[in-house]
């Protein structure tokens, strides 16, 4: 996430996406801004600094305008009075949240269970991440957002609350549905999505929808040649490539970390496509351990073994020039020419149960040597 010191000042600085943003700032200018939102997009879209954005834009104390030639006008917001800066501390949300688990752990043992990370920089403003370690919103946090919403602002013009995910505990989904159906007038909830998908229909029937769409390779790469100036022409293309489109994952790419996932992940793969290796395997998978970074390095491995699926399958399909990964074009051109489609559909599906595993707590290295049985013997 962005830090408060290069968060935009304003919306002119959002990258991409122009269209979406200009009709958000209108419908807060005219005073329709739904009450209830879904932000679609990849991770690194900039789904949070937009909320964000637009949360100061309807709490700003001097309520800035830009008119259009045509006379309409687009909300802003000054970034300088009280509410603005107050909403701004939480620009680095994984921060804020590190400072909130902290938090939680000093409590007693009693008063553990019940406590659930929230994030408040403004009285009238709540964000609700995943709460760790499952990283799902539960039903405590969509209580505290319903008791709070039954109440008026106290320092600001709205209530507005930022769901930083669509991964719900079943309960605490169709706990928000009430609230979407007859919210308060002086509410408005943003919930932030790069699948939608995973909400249930009735949350999303219940929400006005809007799409961050990708921006294109070559306009990710011009950007990072005027901010990441370190990066050569080569890392440049594969960053920008890799970066599916997000501008905020580009900028903060760690290439050498994805590198490193990539290459257990490749393992993972030969193992199925070729005489399996299994010493190589488990003593890759031993390293997947309990604890907050084991759950980081599991993460990164799942969403890069996704990618290099994607470019499989993007090679069967016969387009090459979409490919991601370009500096492994020729192994993975022999890869998709020995396994076959099905294998692949089954590796993507075999993902989400690992992941569903992570939330259940199970154990990481036994859940990927799991999986990894199960695609050699889907390869036989």
């Amino acid at each position: 996430m962005p830090e408060a010191a290069t968060f935009p000042t304003m919306f002119n600085d959002f990258l991409g996406n122009s269209a979406a943003v200009e009709h958000l700032r209108t419908a807060i200018a005219a005073g329709r801004l739904p009450h209830s939102i879904i932000l679609s997009g990849a991770a690194g879209a900039g789904k949070y600094t937009l909320a964000l954005m637009l949360a100061m834009a309807v709490e700003c104390e001097r309520q800035p305008r830009d008119l259009w030639s045509n006379g309409v006008s687009l909300a802003g917001f000054c970034g300088v009075c009280h509410n603005c800066t107050r909403i701004l501390t939480a620009a680095n949300l994984d921060e804020e949240v590190d400072k909130a688990v902290v938090a939680r752990e000093d409590l007693r043992e009693t008063d553990k269970k019940d406590t659930r990370v929230l994030i408040q920089p403004h009285p009238d403003v709540l964000i609700i991440p995943p709460d760790p370690p499952q990283l799902l919103i539960k039903l405590g946090q969509v209580r505290s957002l319903i008791h709070s919403a039954n109440y008026l602002p106290s320092e600001a013009p709205k209530k507005i609350f930022i769901i930083t995910a669509a991964s719900f505990m079943k309960e605490a989904a169709n706990s928000l549905l009430k609230v979407l159906e007859e919210p308060p007038a002086t509410v408005h909830i943003f919930i932030l999505a790069e699948n939608p998908g995973e909400l249930l229909p009735t949350i999303r029937s219940r929400c006005a929808m809007v799409r961050l769409g990708a921006l294109p390779v070559e306009e990710i790469e011009m950007l990072l040649a005027d901010r990441r100036p370190d990066i050569n022409p080569k890392q440049r293309n594969l960053i920008a490539r890799l970066a599916q489109g997000a501008a905020g994952r580009a900028l903060s790419f760690d290439l050498e970390t994805y590198i490193a996932a990539r290459a257990d992940a490749m393992l993972l793969i030969r193992n199925a496509s070729a005489e399996p290796d299994h010493t190589a395997l488990f003593k890759m998978t031993e390293t997947y351990r309990a604890g907050a970074e084991g759950q980081q390095k599991t993460s990164a491995l799942l969403r890069t073994l996704s990618l290099v699926l994607e470019d499989l399958l993007l090679l069967q399909a016969g387009t090459p020039e979409l490919l991601r990964n370009t500096d492994l074009r020729p192994e993975l051109e022999r890869l998709s020419q020995s396994l076959t489609f099905e294998w692949i559909e089954l590796a993507s599906r075999g993902l989400d149960q690992v992941q569903s595993g992570m939330r259940r707590n199970l154990l990481r290295s036994l859940s990927l040597d799991a999986y990894a049985g199960q695609l050699t013997l889907a390869a036989r």
